[in-house]
C-alpha cells in the first residue's frame, strides 16, 4: 500500500511537470517569446499562431538587414500564422524597408509584411504592408480580435523600397517610384489600437509545409508627426471597394482634392472632379483626362450620366451670379446647355427613363428637393419640411426618390414617391446618414455615416460608408475612412452591381513620405 501511494504521489507529480512544460510552451508560443535576445533595432521574435516548422531570424549589422524564415498557412480570415520580429511601442511611427524574397518560392502568394499589431495572439488586430509572392502589395487589416481580414489593394507590381505609417488611428502605404521617391499609394484606413502595440517584420509561406526566405534591408523605424501640429498637404485617393468582400483597391492618387465619382455605364471608366472640372480615368488606373464642358469651368460635386450613357449632367457655378446651376452637356464633350433657370441648384438624381431630373434648390432661405424635365421646362417642388433635404436619387424602378432630410432633427435617410408622396423614413440611428445610393438592381443602398456631432456634411472627418439591405433594413459598415463632402456625393455604383466607386482623403506632414533609397 505504501508502494503504490509512492509510485501514485511520483505520477501526479510527473504529470504536473508535463503539464506545467506544456502550459509554459503554449504561452511562449502565443506570446512569440522564441527568443530573447534583441535583433537588430526590435526586441523580439517569435512564431505567431500554428506553424509546423519553426521560423528563425538573422541580423546583418552592417546592412541593417533581416533574413526571416518563415512557414504558416495563412496571413488572413481570422487568424494568422508566421514569423514576427518585433518591437513594442507606444507611439506613432513609419516603418520602412526593401523587401526582396529569397528563391522562386512555392506560392505565389507568400507574403513579407510591414506590421503594427495590437497583440501577439494569432487573431489580433493589425495593419500591416504586405508584399506577396507574385508582387501583389496590399495594405491588409483586421479591425477587431477575431474579424476578418481585408485589404486595400494598389495600382504597383512588386515595389523594392516600402512604408507603412502610423498616425492616430489611421494606417497608409508609401512606395518609391522609378526616382527613388516615396509616393502615397493607398487610402485612409482607420484601425485604433490601445497602446501598447507591436511594430515589427513577418513572413509567412502561405502553406503549412513549407518555410520561405525574405530579405528586408535599410530598415528604418522612425517616429512621426502629428498631422494636428503640422503644416499638411491633402491626399485624395479614388478607391474601387467590391460589396462582396470590402476589399478595397486604390486607383487614383493625388496631392491634392478632387471628389465625387461616377460610374460610367460601359463599366471601363469613372469621372470625378477637380479644379472645376470633370475628368475621365479608367477603373484600371492611369492618367486622367479632362472632358470638355465648354464654358462650365466651375463645376462642383453634382454631376452625372444619363441612364443611355450619352450625356452628361453637371452643376456649374462659373456664369452669371456664379451661383450653382443644372446643365446637361453630351458625354463626349460640347457646349452645355442650361436646365434649371434659378439658382442656386445641384443636380443629384436621373431618372430611369431618362426623362426628369431631381435636385436640390435653394428658395427663400429653404433647401428642398425638385424635380425639372430634362428638355426644362418649370420646375417641381417635391419637399417642405423645414430643415435640410438633399441628396435625392431615384430607385432603379424609377418608383420611389431617396433622400437625405434633418427634419427630425439629425440627418436620416427618407424616400417618397416621384410626385413627392408617401414621405416615410428609412434610417433611424443617432448618427447622421447622407446621400443615399441605390445599387443597380435596387436591393441595397449605401450612404454615408457622420457621427452624430457633426453637423452639416463637411470635409476631413471620421466617416463610416454603409450598406443596407432594403428588404430586411439590416445595415452593414463596409469601411471607415477619412472623408465626407466628396467622398461619395454621387451615383457611383458599377454597372454590374458588385462595386462601387468613393474618394477617401489623408492629411498628410508637408515632410512626411519624403527621401530617397539610402
Amino acid at each position: 500500500m505504501h508502494r503504490n501511494r509512492i509510485v501514485w504521489l511520483t505520477t501526479l507529480a510527473f504529470a504536473a511537470v508535463l503539464a506545467f512544460t506544456a502550459q509554459n510552451r503554449a504561452r511562449a508560443q502565443q506570446s512569440g517569446a522564441a527568443a530573447a535576445t534583441s535583433v537588430g533595432i526590435f526586441e523580439n521574435h517569435g512564431d505567431i499562431g500554428t506553424v509546423l516548422h519553426p521560423g528563425s531570424v538573422e541580423y546583418d549589422t552592417a546592412k541593417r538587414s533581416y533574413m526571416i524564415s518563415g512557414s504558416g498557412e495563412n496571413m488572413w480570415f481570422g487568424s494568422d500564422a508566421f514569423q514576427f520580429v518585433w518591437k513594442k511601442i507606444s507611439s506613432d511611427m513609419a516603418l520602412t524597408a526593401d523587401i526582396s524574397f529569397s528563391g522562386r518560392g512555392v506560392n505565389e502568394h507568400r507574403k513579407a509584411v510591414l506590421m503594427f499589431r495590437q497583440s501577439l495572439d494569432a487573431d489580433s488586430a493589425y495593419a500591416d504592408v504586405a508584399l506577396h509572392g507574385s508582387g501583389l502589395t496590399s495594405l491588409q487589416y483586421r479591425e477587431e480580435k477575431g474579424a476578418g481580414t481585408h485589404e486595400t489593394q494598389v495600382n504597383v507590381s512588386a515595389p523594392k523600397r516600402l512604408r507603412i505609417e502610423k498616425r492616430g488611428a489611421y494606417f497608409s502605404l508609401w512606395l518609391t517610384d522609378e526616382k527613388g521617391e516615396f509616393q502615397l499609394a493607398s487610402g485612409s484606413m482607420r484601425i485604433a489600437l490601445k497602446e501598447p502595440f507591436y511594430v515589427g517584420l513577418g513572413v509567412c509561406s502561405h502553406d503549412k509545409d513549407v518555410v520561405e526566405k525574405a530579405v528586408f534591408s535599410n530598415v528604418e523605424l522612425k517616429a512621426e508627426q502629428s498631422a494636428a501640429a503640422a503644416a499638411t498637404t491633402l491626399y485624395s485617393t479614388l478607391e474601387i471597394i467590391t460589396v462582396a468582400s470590402t476589399d478595397r483597391r486604390a486607383i487614383y492618387v493625388a496631392p491634392e482634392r478632387f471628389e465625387a465619382p461616377n460610374w460610367m455605364p460601359d463599366g471601363k471608366n469613372l469621372i470625378f472632379n477637380r479644379n472645376g472640372r470633370i475628368e475621365k480615368i479608367p477603373v484600371t488606373g492611369g492618367t486622367p483626362q479632362v472632358l470638355d464642358t465648354g464654358f462650365a469651368t466651375r463645376c462642383n460635386n453634382d454631376h452625372g450620366i444619363s441612364p443611355d450613357g450619352t450625356q452628361l449632367v453637371i452643376s456649374d457655378q462659373s456664369q452669371g451670379e456664379h451661383r450653382s446651376l443644372v446643365y446637361i452637356a453630351p458625354i463626349g464633350g460640347g457646349a452645355p446647355q442650361r436646365i434649371t433657370q434659378k439658382s442656386p441648384s445641384y443636380w443629384h438624381g436621373w431618372s430611369p427613363d431618362g426623362k426628369t431630373l431631381v435636385f436640390v434648390g435653394e428658395r427663400n432661405g429653404d433647401f428642398d428637393i425638385y424635380a425639372i424635365p430634362m428638355a426644362g421646362g418649370e420646375e417641381k417642388q417635391l419637399t417642405t419640411a423645414k430643415g435640410l433635404d438633399d441628396g435625392p436619387e431615384y430607385s432603379p424602378d424609377g418608383k420611389y426618390i431617396y433622400f437625405n432630410s434633418e427634419r427630425t432633427g439629425h440627418m436620416q435617410i427618407w424616400r417618397m414617391r416621384t410626385d413627392g408622396g408617401e414621405q416615410e423614413q428609412i434610417t433611424f440611428g443617432e448618427d447622421n446618414d447622407w446621400f443615399p445610393h441605390l445599387s443597380p438592381d435596387g436591393q441595397q443602398m449605401v450612404f454615408v455615416t457622420y457621427d452624430a456631432s457633426v453637423k452639416g456634411h463637411p470635409e476631413n472627418k471620421d466617416v463610416m460608408l454603409r450598406m443596407m439591405t432594403l428588404k430586411d433594413k439590416k445595415i452593414t459598415v463596409l469601411a471607415k475612412l477619412f472623408g465626407g463632402q466628396g467622398t461619395m456625393n454621387v451615383p457611383s455604383w458599377s454597372p454590374d452591381g458588385k462595386q462601387f466607386a468613393f474618394v477617401s482623403y489623408q492629411l498628410v506632414p508637408k515632410e512626411a513620405g519624403t527621401g530617397r533609397v539610402p
